[in-house]
C-alpha cells in the first residue's frame, strides 16, 4: 500500500498502474534520487481536498542530500537567512536564491534595484521564517502541491525522458483533482504539462524557471506568490 495521505491513495495507485511496465520495474530496481520511499512525499502532507495549486517544477535536485520528494524544497538547506543576508547554502542553490529574493521583493521588503546580500541583511526578519521546512509548510498552507514533472532524477541527459515517462501519472493525477485548481508551470519541461489533454480545463500560470534571474522581478510571480506570504511566520 502506498504511504500517502488517504485522500490520494486511490488516485496514485491508478496513476502508478498507468506507467509503462518497464518503467515501473525501473522505479522498483533502478538507481535514482530521491530515495524510493521519498518519491511521493508531496502526497503525504497535503490532502487532495486542500489543493488549490499544483506547482510543476522540472525534476528533483541532482544531489541526494537535496532531493526531498518536494519540488523546490532543497533538503541540504537548513537556515534561509544569515547575518550577512541569505545563508550560504541558499546562495549556492540558484533557483531557491532567486525565489527567496522574488518573495522579498513581492512583499516590499526588498527593492528591485538592490538585491545584494547587504540589502537582504538589512531586511527586518523578526516575523519571517528561517527554515526550509517552514517554507514547505507555508506552501502547503496555501494549498500548493509541490510536484515535479518528473518525480525522479537519474542524470541530466535523462531528464526529458523521465518527464515523458511520468506523463501518464500526471494525467491521472490531474483527472482526479477539482478543476478550479490552478497549475503553476516552472520552466520548459514543466510547460509540457500544458499539452496534456487532461490539463485543458485548468487555469495555467506559466513562468520562467526560477533558475533564471529574471524570475526575481517577474510581476506575474509577484502577483501570484506575494499574497501567499510564503516567508512570513504563520
Amino acid at each position: 500500500m502506498l504511504n500517502v495521505h488517504p485522500e490520494w491513495r486511490e488516485d496514485l495507485e491508478a496513476a502508478l498502474e498507468a506507467l509503462n511496465g518497464d518503467y515501473r520495474d525501473f522505479l522498483q530496481n533502478g538507481s535514482y534520487i530521491p530515495k524510493r520511499e521519498d518519491i511521493f512525499n508531496a502526497f503525504k502532507t497535503l490532502p487532495k481536498s486542500r489543493v488549490r495549486y499544483i506547482l510543476f517544477g522540472q525534476d528533483p535536485y541532482p544531489r541526494p542530500e537535496s532531493a526531498t520528494g518536494y519540488a523546490f524544497i532543497d533538503g541540504a538547506v537548513e537556515n534561509i537567512f544569515s547575518s550577512k543576508g541569505l545563508d550560504k547554502r541558499v546562495n549556492r542553490a540558484t533557483s531557491l536564491r532567486n525565489f527567496v529574493k522574488m518573495a522579498l521583493v513581492a512583499s516590499g521588503r526588498l527593492k528591485g534595484d538592490d538585491l545584494s546580500q547587504e540589502a537582504i541583511a538589512g531586511v527586518e526578519k523578526s516575523d519571517l521564517i528561517d527554515s526550509i521546512f517552514e517554507l514547505r509548510v507555508n506552501f502547503e498552507r496555501n494549498g500548493v502541491l509541490l510536484l515535479n514533472t518528473a518525480l525522479v532524477f537519474e542524470n541530466k541527459n535523462a531528464s526529458n525522458r523521465h518527464a515523458k515517462e511520468w506523463s501518464p501519472f500526471v494525467k491521472r493525477v490531474l483527472s482526479g483533482v477539482e478543476k478550479d485548481v490552478k497549475l503553476i508551470l516552472f520552466g520548459s519541461i514543466a510547460k509540457s504539462v500544458a499539452k496534456i489533454p487532461e490539463a485543458s480545463p485548468f487555469e495555467k500560470i506559466v513562468l520562467e524557471h526560477p533558475y533564471n534571474h529574471t524570475f526575481v522581478l517577474n510581476q506575474k510571480a509577484h502577483e501570484l506568490f506575494g499574497p501567499m506570504k510564503l516567508l512570513e511566520k504563520e
